[in-house]
């Protein structure tokens, strides 16, 4: 029985080639493509594939919620984000929400087919370049280690939001903000917020969308 995959990228191009490299594999069928993470969680409803190709960067709802969304509604349909971005913030929060691999989009066509083929019997694959990344962050000094939850709280800081509106955002109080706060300066060795956000940057473990 073939693997049934779901390619979802907002790039008509990507898809297509995608598409045209997915279908040319044995035991490998595209049943759908979706151009953006909305699409994505309502064919994945429909067509109940068995592995979904998600992008993480796209218009009306994100890689990353539309696999957690994916991930509550039908935990056996397997997630591989396939995307240009390697910061320690987008594969950690990929992997937090449900993604089982993590491959970049100039992986090899035999590391995707791998990748697929390990989603579809539920085993996690990520590509070498983000194993390196992980075993980078995890061998660091523990004091670079932010947590998922720090991160995007330190994602909203670098908008300009304030810890009112951070609050707001993630649902949480205004003290809990200013306690993450302070275990962002105390762990990055820094004393306020532009340099939180300046270090963080500059070692990867924060990304702004251009």
């Amino acid at each position: 029985m073939s693997i049934r995959i779901l390619i979802c990228d907002d790039h008509m191009v990507v898809r297509a080639g995608l598409r045209g490299l997915v279908s040319e594999e044995p035991g490998m069928e595209v049943v759908g493509e979706a151009a953006d993470g909305e699409e994505a969680v309502a064919l994945a409803g429909r067509l109940k594939p068995d592995v979904v190709l998600m992008d993480l960067r796209m218009p009306h709802m994100d890689g990353v919620t539309a696999i957690s969304r994916i991930k509550a509604d039908y935990p056996s349909i397997h997630a591989i984000v396939l995307t240009t971005y390697e910061s320690d913030a987008d594969i950690v929060k990929a992997i937090d929400r449900g993604a089982t691999g993590y491959l970049l989009k100039n992986a090899p066509s035999e590391e995707l087919f791998g990748a697929i083929r390990a989603a579809a019997e539920g085993k996690p694959l990520l590509s070498p370049a983000v194993t390196a990344r992980l075993m980078n962050r995890v061998r660091g000094p523990a004091e670079e280690a932010l947590s998922t939850r720090e991160i995007e709280v330190l994602e909203l800081v670098a908008r300009g939001t304030s810890n009112k509106e951070i609050a707001k955002e993630l649902w949480i109080t205004e003290t809990t903000v200013k306690t993450h706060m302070a275990h962002i300066f105390e762990k990055l060795g820094v004393t306020d917020r532009t340099a939180a956000v300046t270090v963080a940057l500059r070692r990867q473990i924060l990304r702004l969308d251009e």
